[in-house]
């Protein structure tokens, strides 16, 4: 090994270079923890224990990469340089195709010029174009972490234990709570093919050092949750780095999660150390930096332009002069024929260890997401529907339609759909369906990590983010033969309080944007805002979900499809229309309290598969009378209440009233069945009812006046108290008389709004 490690060192060397010039010229990005982290790094990718293909990044059976630190990017951007540039050398020089990766695969010396400008180089880790490879998008404090936990789950469940997924981390995230939850899930699902690597410098921002603030040591962090755990004082050594990267992987468990830490010195060879070289890059062209650049130019012979003078005042020679740096930084590699033999010839022999065909424990050889019995909710089994009369909650739906999405899947293809977790609220939140069987299908179960790994429900604790970033690693673990035109892999679903929904969206944006971005097809996940509204009354304010659920609206149009079914029957019906959609984020949103199903014929109501279409009409206008306007509803005690006073109300007003389950999936409906339902003269005219806050209904209310006469949980600004359904819905002006008084009073005052109306438009 030791020339091996003479080779990597001068791997090192360049990337320091191509990082250092990087950072100076654009004077922006993360020094410190870049140069820290640089032997594990280069250890893991050459070192033959992470296998995988640079050429292609998207092979099924790769390895994982997470950059969970995701602010050191510029130590990858300037590695995955060297590589490119090895490969694109090797290639001019043989023509030999095995050396060919498409310029858009990885990155070159010269797209480092774009870092930190857009559509250039990200400031953050990203998993898309030249970066790939990475699995994640990163960069936000510890955010990484649940993601690895997903992503290792997945390919332990698919049977491909043997794959592995790789984190790097710094100590100072672990101080995060995700940390925690992660530690805890990775040795509950028993990964042991997740590898945490720990850069363990003792500096973030501040100048106070970790060591001053947090007990302990890895050994003492990781044993104490069950992991493995592998480390070196000497993580500047390559040596040790390598050997315990080995020994991690040689000697991992089945069942048990490991950790690698390494005591590096942050800043290591950049001249300014530990916090102070956490994100300020030296000043551009100083005296520091070309100090710091002598040891290079004199170990190889060369010297940089510009050296040891100030920047061109001229920004065009400046640019010039920078490029032509990262030019002679790209020689010193180039020439040397040794080294270019070995970046390449050693990343194709790691890329010819991997499995060529599936492995006989791979449980995904067929992909049942084209089949249609998952999304045609016409033809979904009479037992999925509450009969009229009923008392039923809606979240009831979500048990069964659970049991027969896993049941039909599980029946033809021999595995589970999707995965689902929650924090210790699994039948509260009626999760547990999932799992369950029915008529001749014993169900898929809880999953246990050696007794019942294809097991649909896993045994999660408290653990609100966790659950989050499991969901969204998983579901970006692609295993089809095509994974830019297909997904096969696992959806999932996780569900807590709606009051509590704030917790999932760090994991919901950042997959919201990797699915935007990434070539690679994924898969669902469905966020479950379970007990929301002010029917979760006996729980009182703490629990009620009446702004909080606003979360699942913080995403781009077209990213997230919200679900609001107001009763049971509605529930399979949206699911199986939004699951159809190529949109990767649903949200569902339930409540508690069980109420009467609907005689729909009898009270001349459309049919609940009507759902599916976003919006429908409760009651038309009669033709022969004078219109007081459109009512849009949404909520479950607020329609059932309404539905309760249809018939006053067709007898005192002449009223449009439209339910309004989905407004993503109302307006992917044709131009003539919107303008049918909702027409502009309609909704210029109308009014909205919810059992959220009224903010969360912008999308239907049209205007200030609107807003003015609708009625919401929040009519007064208050929080709601809390005690018995009734109690708090007649608090929250939501019981039958409080919405016959204000649809009374936006009657009344037609001509009064219309006239205000006017003043606006």
């Amino acid at each position: 090994m030791e020339r091996e490690f003479q080779l990597w060192e001068k791997i090192k060397d360049i990337t320091y270079q191509y990082l250092d010039f990087t950072l100076n010229y654009r004077q922006s990005g993360h020094p410190g923890g870049s140069h820290s982290k640089a032997h594990m790094l280069i250890s893991l990718l050459f070192g033959k224990k992470m296998l995988y293909d640079i050429r292609k990044p998207e092979y099924r059976f790769n390895d994982r990469l997470i950059l969970s630190a995701g602010h050191t990017i510029p130590i990858i951007y300037s590695i995955f340089s060297v590589i490119g540039d090895a490969f694109d050398e090797m290639y001019r020089q043989t023509k030999d195709e095995k050396y060919l990766i498409a310029e858009d695969r990885l990155v070159r010396y010269y797209d480092l010029l774009t870092f930190r400008h857009r559509g250039g180089l990200p400031g953050h880790a990203e998993s898309s174009g030249k970066t790939l490879l990475l699995k994640f998008n990163t960069g936000p404090s510890a955010h990484g972490l649940p993601a690895s936990v997903g992503q290792a789950l997945a390919l332990k469940k698919a049977g491909l234990q043997n794959v592995k997924v790789f984190l790097v981390e710094g100590e100072g995230a672990l101080t995060a709570g995700a940390t925690h939850e992660s530690q805890n899930g990775a040795w509950a699902y028993g990964l042991g093919n997740l590898f945490w690597l720990l850069d363990w410098n003792d500096f973030g921002i501040d100048d106070r050092p970790f060591s001053s603030v947090v007990y302990g040591t890895p050994e003492e962090w990781f044993s104490a949750h069950g992991w493995k755990v592998h480390g070196t004082m000497n993580g500047h050594s390559w040596q040790d780095v390598y050997f315990t990267i080995k020994r991690a992987v040689e000697e991992a468990d089945e069942n048990i999660p490991n950790l690698m830490w390494f005591k590096t010195k942050k800043g290591y060879e950049y001249g300014v150390y530990d916090n102070k070289s956490h994100g300020v890059p030296h000043k551009k062209n100083s005296e520091i930096f070309w100090e710091t650049r002598k040891p290079f130019m004199e170990k190889y012979s060369v010297e940089f332009v510009g050296f040891g003078k100030p920047a061109p005042s001229d920004p065009d020679e400046e640019k010039k002069q920078w490029e032509e740096n990262l030019k002679i930084i790209n020689k010193v590699l180039t020439k040397d024929e040794e080294l270019l033999k070995y970046i390449t010839d050693t990343l194709i022999e790691i890329a010819e260890a991997l499995p060529k065909e599936a492995p006989s424990t791979f449980v995904l050889n067929q992909n049942p997401y084209k089949d249609p019995a998952i999304y045609d909710y016409k033809n979904y089994p009479e037992w999925l529907f509450a009969k009229p009369g009923e008392n039923v909650p809606n979240r009831a739906a979500l048990a069964k339609w659970g049991m027969y999405i896993n049941g039909v899947v599980g029946r033809k293809y021999g595995r589970p759909l999707v995965i689902a977790t929650s924090a210790d609220l699994t039948e509260s939140t009626n999760l547990h369906g999932f799992g369950l069987g029915k008529d001749d299908f014993g169900g898929f179960g809880v999953y246990d990590r050696e007794k019942n790994i294809n097991g649909a429900v896993l045994p999660s604790a408290i653990t609100e983010f966790l659950n989050a970033g499991v969901c969204a690693g998983l579901a970006t673990v692609n295993l089809s033969e095509n994974p830019y035109e297909d997904f096969n892999g696992f959806w999932a679903i996780t569900s807590t309080y709606g009051s509590f929904m704030y917790l999932k969206y760090g994991a919901i944006r950042l997959f919201s944007q990797m699915a935007q971005d990434s070539p690679i097809k994924f898969g669902k996940v469905i966020w479950v805002a379970g007990h929301s509204g002010p029917e979760t009354a006996e729980d009182s304010r703490t629990h009620f979900g009446i702004f909080e659920p606003g979360v699942l609206q913080l995403l781009p149009k077209g990213k997230i499809i919200n679900l609001y079914p107001w009763e049971h029957n509605e529930v399979p019906v949206l699911l199986g229309a939004a699951l159809a959609t190529d949109i990767n984020n649903i949200a569902l949103h339930l409540t508690r309290p069980p109420i009467e199903i609907p005689d729909r014929n009898a009270l001349g109501i459309p049919s609940h598969f009507e759902a599916a279409k976003g919006a429908y009409i409760i009651n038309d206008f009669d033709p022969n009378r004078r219109k007081d306007g459109t009512i849009i509803v949404r909520g479950t005690s607020t329609t059932y209440n309404l539905i309760k006073l249809l018939p006053q109300l067709r007898k005192d007003f002449n009223l449009k009233i439209i339910a309004a389950p989905s407004f993503e999936l109302f307006m992917m409906q044709e131009d003539e069945y919107r303008n049918k339902v909702l027409p502009l003269e309609d909704w210029i005219d109308s009014m909205v009812i919810t059992n959220e806050s009224k903010k969360l209904m912008h999308d239907w209310i049209f205007s200030k006046v609107s807003e003015e006469y609708s009625l919401s949980s929040d009519w007064d600004d208050s929080w709601r108290t809390g005690g018995t359904v009734d109690e708090v819905l007649k608090e929250a002006h939501l019981d039958c008389d409080s919405i016959y008084s204000g649809i009374e009073r936006f009657v009344k005052d037609r001509e009064k709004r219309i006239a205000m109306l006017k003043n606006i438009l």
